[in-house]
């Protein structure tokens, strides 16, 4: 088997693995916050929103950190350094004994997180660009299910085994992680760039900044359009349901369709992108996404709404991994983890941006209206794509 391949194995399933540690918490976490000594419920409201946002911006300004030094240093040891501190940090979640505690060991999290960052800027620079596309597909794929099965089996396990053993079965599932990828994981690493830059040196150096910023600027669009849905899906599910005693199944459904969806055509829709050019993908990709979110608020039954979120999945599987392969097409080998750094930041930047979008233009205008507005974001950055992006890269074809 390839070097890329068997990476690419180890790789998914590490990120699967993180991605489930990063998103597991969710559905206990305002049940751990009570446990831990918190009884009022908007100081558990409070400080759940604290506890869940503050992984994903501290994890937005480290992600290029790990970037640089996944490309000074390699990218296994960013791997080892992740999966190992990360298993050490989620374990001790299950031993707080206050919420400050466990504030501060989510905000530990953020800082050693990398992991996806260092697996990206692997399988890129080692995959010839003849795969790229499929790889980086099937990739994504584990960061999706992850996220997807992750709240679920967080649940799951709080009520078959208790809250603390959460944390400490998803440490244990990050340890084995840890230990594939020291055993599995091949890198013949040379450093290409031997002196240490700053952020704006970094910058100078990139060949093709205006394409760069277009690319992130995506990565964070599509984050916070996939986002915004989150916090208002179960109200919303609610409203459309007749049935309340199954609206947390229902919402469940609904929201894990477009995973689901995603997971099927992500390695096809990136085998696709190797083939025509990821720019044409992404571009098609924005505009269906944005065109399937309309219909999502006129929607007149639960069943309706998940249709069409299988529909979203198909469609917006095509951004992550063109996203990926713009990059590693643009950049330069020496410079591919700190790009990916930023990249990622983009996206946990998103994440967050999402969920309290979607929070708030559901309070202040109603829930229809974060589908009619989710739309208008991914409908003009699929304009500034055509223009910035798919003009360029096609005339240079």
């Amino acid at each position: 088997m390839k070097m890329w391949k068997k990476n690419l194995i180890v790789c998914w399933f590490g990120m699967f693995v993180s991605s489930i540690g990063m998103s597991q918490i969710a559905p206990v976490l305002p049940l751990y916050i009570k446990h831990l000594g918190i009884s009022n419920t908007a100081l558990i409201e409070q400080f759940s929103g604290i506890a869940f946002g503050a992984t994903f911006i501290i994890s937005a300004v480290f992600s290029p950190v790990w970037g640089h030094a996944a490309d000074k240093f390699g990218r296994k040891p960013m791997l080892l350094r992740a999966s190992l501190g990360m298993a050490v940090v989620i374990g001790s979640m299950g031993f707080a004994q206050n919420v400050y505690e466990l504030i501060g060991l989510r905000l530990l999290q953020g800082v050693i997180t990398g992991y996806s960052t260092a697996c990206t800027t692997l399988i890129a620079t080692q995959t010839d660009n003849e795969h790229a596309g499929w790889a980086l597909g099937t990739l994504s794929t584990a960061n999706i299910a992850g996220s997807l099965l992750g709240p679920m089996i967080g649940g799951f396990i709080e009520e078959t085994f208790g809250l603390q053993n959460v944390f400490f079965m998803t440490g244990a599932l990050l340890l084995i992680a840890f230990i594939t990828t020291s055993l599995f994981v091949e890198e013949s690493f040379t450093r290409q760039d031997k002196k240490a830059h700053s952020v704006k040196e970094i910058w100078n150096v990139v060949p093709e900044k205006s394409l760069t910023v277009t690319i992130l600027v995506t990565f964070f669009v599509l984050t916070v359009a996939l986002y915004s849905v989150e916090p208002i899906i179960t109200v919303y599910v609610t409203q459309l349901s007749r049935n309340t005693s199954h609206v947390a199944l229902l919402a469940g459904m609904a929201f894990s369709a477009s995973g689901l969806a995603n997971i099927i055509a992500a390695p096809r829709l990136g085998k696709l992108s190797d083939k025509i050019g990821a720019q044409k993908v992404i571009l098609v990709a924005l505009v269906m996404a944005g065109l399937i979110f309309i219909p999502q608020a006129f929607v007149k039954n639960p069943w309706q709404l998940m249709a069409l979120r299988f529909l979203l999945g198909l469609a917006s599987a095509g951004l992550i991994p063109s996203v990926n392969i713009l990059v590693k097409r643009i950049t330069p080998d020496s410079l591919t983890g700190r790009v990916f750094g930023f990249n990622m930041s983009a996206g946990y930047l998103g994440i967050f941006g999402g969920s309290v979008l979607g929070g708030q233009v559901a309070s202040h205008l109603g829930i229809r209206y974060v589908f009619f507005i989710t739309s208008v974001l991914l409908l003009i950055n699929a304009v500034w794509v055509y223009f910035r992006v798919y003009k360029k890269l096609n005339l240079n074809e």
